[in-house]
């Protein structure tokens, strides 16, 4: 079931979503606090799922008051590259800035922050990020960058296995910005789940 892309069938009308809203969002929550991982001080992953794709729906419906099958599957057809393929990490990279001057001095320096992405396995082996080439024209300019990016890391089964049994870390490797963190045996765990 993991990886399989959402449908309309998948997605609650806005009565029944209020009815399950309170429990699904705590099962969101808690799964976040799982996948989501600061890579230093300005920089945040959220690993993502068929689950947060479908609350991240959800809840764009419900703010938008979207009632039409149209309106969904336009969201539908945004956040369905989200969700992982088989062997596939798929990841949000935020970039946390708060003040103007932070933005002003941040996103120019870090333009392909996106394509620095690594996943780190046990033994040194280094699986960069995927970069679908859409998203990359619509996010990051020559002299400046977006504070928020969409990747992905593909891992064949020798990596899948390496990753299992640990340590592995999420890093950014961005001459500007190089840091990295390891991730827990839960979030590893959770992650694998996906396949």
């Amino acid at each position: 079931m993991s990886g399989r892309l959402l449908g309309l069938e998948d997605i609650a009308d806005l009565r029944a979503y209020e009815r399950e809203r309170a429990s699904f969002r705590a099962e969101v929550v808690a799964l976040k606090a799982l996948r989501r991982v600061p890579i230093g001080p300005k920089v945040t992953v959220v690993f993502e799922n068929r689950t947060t794709m479908r609350y991240q729906i959800q809840e764009m419906a419900r703010a938008e008051k979207m009632l039409s099958d149209e309106q969904i599957q336009a969201e539908l057809d945004i956040y369905n590259p989200l969700i992982p393929g088989p062997g596939e990490l798929s990841l949000t990279l935020f970039i946390e800035l708060t003040t103007e001057a932070e933005l002003r001095h941040w996103l120019p320096r870090l333009v392909g922050i996106e394509r620095s992405v690594e996943l780190r396995l046990n033994g040194g082996e280094v699986v960069g990020a995927l970069v679908d080439e859409s998203h990359e024209a619509q996010l990051t300019r020559e002299e400046v960058t977006a504070a928020v990016h969409y990747v992905r890391i593909a891992l064949d089964e020798r990596q899948r296995q390496s990753f299992l049994a640990g340590p592995a870390r999420i890093a950014v490797a961005h001459p500007a910005y190089s840091y990295e963190s390891e991730l827990s045996d839960e979030t590893r765990r959770s992650l694998a789940s996906d396949w």
